[in-house]
């Protein structure tokens, strides 16, 4: 299981997963530059082969949606990290 963690004054992400994916609802509190990172992460999981491993759309008020197939969550997490929306990430055993 991964642990993430977040500035709370440039971003917001809520997390809900189920058997077979996980919503995040992604808030931006400060639009630049996180807008345009958050747009290279979508801009990698669209351009790939795999068509529903993850799929993105957008709310009012700079909230962002991304449902993630199971399969690749570590990789969207890291994805997060990768481009800075994320402050750290890390393995806890699962309880």
């Amino acid at each position: 299981m991964l642990e993430y963690r977040y500035d709370p004054s440039i971003i917001q992400i809520t997390e809900s997963v189920n058997e077979q994916d996980a919503e995040f609802r992604i808030r931006l509190l400060q639009e630049e530059p996180y807008l345009a990172r958050l747009k290279q992460i979508r801009r990698f999981f669209e351009d790939n082969d795999i068509y529903t491993d993850a799929l993105f759309y957008v709310y009012k008020n700079h909230e962002y949606g991304a449902i993630v197939r199971k399969e690749y969550y570590v990789d969207f997490v890291l994805a997060l990290m990768k481009h800075q929306l994320l402050q750290s990430v890390e393995w806890k055993p699962s309880p």
